[in-house]
Order: C-alpha cells, then sequence, then structure tokens
C-alpha cells in the first residue's frame, strides 16, 4: 500500500486516510436520496427513482475507484448538485415540449434527456484525448480558474445556512419551510410562531419536530466547534454523530414515534432490475431530436464546459502558485 500509494511521499497515514475517508462518505451520503428526488420530482418507490438510486451508487463507486488507483487522488467522485437540478429542470421542460403525462411521461423526457449527456461525454472525449480540453483551459483566464474553487464553497455555504441570514430546515413533517434564525428565534416568544402552526394536531406534531430540529442543529454545530478547537481529526464526523443520536433519542423519548420505523419496510436488495428498465442505456433519441439543432447544441456545450471547468479547480497542482 506505500509503495503503490507512496503515504509517507505525500504525508499521510493509513489512519487518516480511512479516517478521512469514512468522513467524506458520511457528509456526502445525502447525495444517495437527494440526487434521485432532485431528478425525479421526489417519486419515491417508483422505478425510475430506484433506478436512479442505484445508477447514483454504483457511478459514484465507479468514479471514485478510478481517482483512486487511476490517479492516485484523495478525491470522492459523485453527482453534481447543481447539474442534477439543471437537468431535471431539462426534463421538466421537455414533458410540456414533447406533450407527455404522469410517470411513464416522465420516464420518457428523462431518458430522452440522458442523450444530452451521452453525446457530450462522447464530445468530452474527444477533447481530452486530442488535447484540445487542455488548450481550452490555457485559454481561460487564470481568475476564473481560481474563482471556480471559491465559488463552489459559496454555493455550499448557502446552502448550509440559507438565505436571509438564517439556518435553512425542511422536511420532517413541517407545513412549511422555515428559516432557523429568522422564524424560530425572530419570533419573539416560541408561543407566537407555536400558534400560528398548531391549527389542528398536525401542526402541533409539526412544531415539536421543528424544536428539536432546531436543537439539534446546534448541539452539532457545537460539538464540530468545541471538538475542532480542542484539535480532535475527526470533529466533523462525531459531531454529526453526535446530532443524529440527539435527534434519535428526542424523538423517541418527546415525539413519541421509533426513529427507525422505516427500517422495517426497508428493501435492502439492490433494485437492479429497475435500473435497467428506466436508465441503463435507455436513451430515447427520437425526443432528444424533437429538442432543435440549436437547443440541443446549447445544452451540450454549456455540460461539456462544466465538466471541463470543474475538474480545473480540484487539479490545482497544474495551476502556478498565487504569490501573497
Amino acid at each position: 500500500m506505500e509503495k503503490f500509494f507512496k503515504l509517507k511521499e505525500n504525508g499521510t497515514t493509513v489512519r487518516t486516510e480511512v479516517l478521512a475517508g469514512i468522513t467524506t462518505f458520511i457528509t456526502m451520503a445525502y447525495i444517495i436520496a437527494l440526487n434521485p428526488n432532485i431528478l425525479t420530482n421526489f417519486a419515491v418507490g417508483t422505478p425510475l427513482w430506484n433506478g436512479v438510486f442505484l445508477a447514483t451508487c454504483i457511478s459514484s463507486a465507479i468514479g471514485t475507484i478510478f481517482m483512486a488507483f487511476l490517479a492516485n487522488k484523495p478525491f470522492v467522485m459523485a453527482p453534481g448538485m447543481g447539474l442534477n437540478t439543471f437537468f431535471a429542470t431539462i426534463t421538466a421542460n421537455m414533458v410540456v415540449l414533447l406533450g407527455l403525462k404522469g410517470e411513464e411521461g416522465y420516464t420518457t423526457a428523462f431518458q430522452a434527456g440522458l442523450c444530452i449527456f451521452l453525446v457530450e461525454g462522447i464530445v468530452f472525449l474527444a477533447l481530452s484525448l486530442f488535447n484540445v480540453r487542455d488548450k481550452i483551459l490555457e485559454a481561460i483566464p487564470l481568475g476564473v480558474r481560481y474563482g471556480i474553487g471559491p465559488a463552489i464553497g459559496l454555493m455550499l455555504l448557502d446552502i448550509g445556512f440559507g438565505s436571509n441570514a438564517g439556518v435553512y430546515a425542511e422536511g420532517n413533517g413541517f407545513t412549511a419551510p422555515f428559516y432557523v434564525m429568522r422564524d424560530f428565534f425572530g419570533a419573539m416568544m416560541p408561543r407566537m410562531i407555536r400558534d400560528e402552526m398548531v391549527g389542528n394536531t398536525t401542526g402541533a406534531s409539526a412544531y415539536y419536530q421543528m424544536v428539536l430540529t432546531v436543537a439539534t442543529i446546534f448541539i452539532g454545530l457545537y460539538a464540530i466547534l468545541t471538538l475542532s478547537k480542542k484539535g480532535i481529526k475527526s470533529a466533523v464526523l462525531l459531531g454529526m454523530l453526535i446530532a443524529s443520536i440527539v435527534y434519535w433519542i428526542g424523538e423517541a423519548a418527546f415525539l413519541g414515534t421509533n426513529p427507525f420505523e422505516s427500517l422495517k419496510s426497508a428493501s435492502f436488495i439492490p433494485p437492479f432490475h429497475d435500473m435497467v428498465q428506466t436508465t441503463l442505456f435507455k436513451f430515447d433519441f427520437s425526443g432528444f431530436l424533437k429538442l432543435g439543432v440549436f437547443t440541443a447544441t446549447t445544452l451540450i456545450i454549456t455540460f461539456c464546459m462544466i465538466d471541463m471547468l470543474i475538474p480545473s479547480a480540484l487539479w490545482s497542482e497544474r495551476l502556478p502558485r498565487l504569490k501573497w
């Protein structure tokens, strides 16, 4: 392992890499569910959702293995959270354009949209093989290339803290999305927001779930900051575990529900059949051609440029160092 990965040369150890890998997996595991949610418009349990779910896992594993054993880089490859939103928007527009309806109609539009990635992948591969990609990157101003990394960080910061200077939270039975700093603490008394939400029994349950969520957010954040201050390298991982345990205990003790109830009906058999039926090489060129030459070309160029620019921000050793 030392000879292959050159751990000492890179200033790391097996323990460090294993711990970093576990931490990275846990912090990115949300993509496993979020990606199919976005791409299928939250059609949980449908064959398309199952197919995208499994495809997300397999593609992430293959990409990460290639980065480890071919490039020898400690990078995790997974679907981009911005690109999937863009693709979902395209799919929704194609549903309208092709006059499709229902679950089968969305699946058809999805399969037509996959043709965009197929063509874009072929173009990107050709640009890489003929060394045109590097020429394009070298022509892009250095400031733009350096700006990609911070831009991604700012996007993640916005997602984490939400707009209006409030930590954003959604789901868990809430009647509507809310911002912790603005809506929860902004209400002078908790009773004000409680009375607004408690219109019925469901609203009361949602309010107490919201209180538990707010408490979990700050307990987890405090744990991460405290552990980081003490120099514990696994601070993020431990903070996430602490937050999870707090929510599980709170859900059982104060809400009277079993936090693991969904596991009773969960299937641990990978939905290979659904993936083969809906996404694996399921390219609908007839629907793709209805986009028109201009629209299709524009979309292909857009995805191709993103594929070129994002890796250039990660492979920093190829860029000259700034002198401060």
